[in-house]
């Protein structure tokens, strides 16, 4: 847990580039230049701001949206590859942690992914949303538990979660259990209107509530020309606007500076570490406040793979010898599979810090 300190945080409220993907990275990089300007130590950007979020996909029917489809898959993200690599400069020249939203390439498919750089320029965290959410399901894949981590940076311990990810009770509170200190929430913005703004401001400071942490988040934000060039409709335009609100909250859930939401913006506040145990000491939901006896959490982090080998695995016997043979020993017997434990499901099991 962090002691008595202060660490200045930025929640960068930004405009992708529609028709250039170097466009939106050459605005990433002066945020964070700016940023450092000012002292930040922690960046936040929205969701997928690189190259650009698919708002496409919520207004154009599929059949409407191939091209779209594939010209966000030529511009997407590699990881890593030269977009990361110019962020991992950034960070390293300005000593910041930076937290980036990314379309993530993965040879045929797409993926909504969270990284986390560290102030020395490693990625020290790629995650990708497990659920996407209604039309996202056209465009990205699915993640997996192995992403739901938190991990130590020069900042403090940070976790991560994209949109309605913060809906998932779950998700969140794999987070909250290894104790995050900062978690960085990524919107998309410049979605559905105000009730999106409204909604997105009770989850994030019901989180920094029940979690006990700062909670800095990101959204995008899109110009009338930008919306009149997604859609030639007026009807489907309406959906594009509002839903905006770039935030840092305090683990007593209140704005720690007034929250963004319109236009584009750097919202910088310095977060007092203190007040995690201010906050904890009257209610640590993954501590004293909890009973574990009565609900627990189990889940499987392993990496979701497609390829599994049925080759039998070696074990290690009394005398430091390995065998086949003893393996096949040591599988239950046809009668006993379902007394078998299912290695699907881990127990997280990790130290308190």
């Amino acid at each position: 847990m962090s002691g008595q300190h202060r660490v200045r945080a930025a929640a960068v409220q930004i405009a992708p580039d529609l028709d250039s993907a170097t466009g939106t990275l050459d605005k990433v990089l002066a945020a964070l230049a700016e940023a450092a300007g000012k002292g930040v130590q922690v960046a936040v950007f929205p969701e997928t701001i690189l190259p650009w979020y698919p708002y496409f996909s919520f207004v154009r029917p599929p059949l409407m949206s191939g091209a779209d489809h594939i010209r966000l898959y030529d511009h997407a993200v590699t990881v890593p590859g030269p977009v990361t690599e110019a962020v991992s400069a950034a960070a390293r020249r300005h000593r910041m942690v930076v937290v980036l939203g990314v379309n993530e390439r993965d040879h045929g498919s797409l993926y909504n992914a969270q990284l986390v750089f560290d102030a020395d320029g490693s990625i020290r965290l790629k995650r990708r949303k497990i659920t996407p959410t209604f039309h996202e399901r056209m465009i990205w894949g699915q993640g997996d538990g192995a992403g739901l981590k938190v991990v130590d940076t020069a900042v403090g311990r940070i976790g991560a979660l994209a949109c309605w990810e913060h809906y998932n009770p779950l998700a969140r509170y794999a987070l909250m259990t290894q104790h995050e200190e900062i978690h960085a929430a990524q919107f998309p913005g410049s979605l559905v209107g105000q009730i999106f703004a409204d909604q997105i401001e009770v989850t994030i400071r019901h989180h920094a509530l029940e979690s006990g942490c700062f909670v800095v988040n990101a959204t995008g934000w899109l110009s009338e020309e930008q919306i009149a060039a997604i859609s030639p409709d007026e009807g489907p335009r309406r959906g594009l606007r509002g839903g905006c609100m770039t935030a840092i909250v305090s683990p007593e859930g209140n704005h720690v500076v007034p929250p963004l939401t319109s236009g584009e913006g750097l919202l910088v506040a310095d977060l007092d570490m203190a007040l995690i145990v201010k906050r904890k000491r009257m209610m640590d939901s993954v501590g004293h406040y909890a009973r574990p006896e009565l609900l627990s959490l189990l889940i499987d982090d392993k990496p979701a793979r497609t390829v599994h080998s049925a080759a039998p695995q070696p074990v290690t016997i009394a005398q430091g010898e390995t065998s086949h043979e003893a393996a096949d020993l040591a599988r239950p017997a046809d009668g006993d599979a379902d007394r078998a434990p299912d290695q699907r499901i881990a127990v997280q099991r990790r130290e308190a810090r």
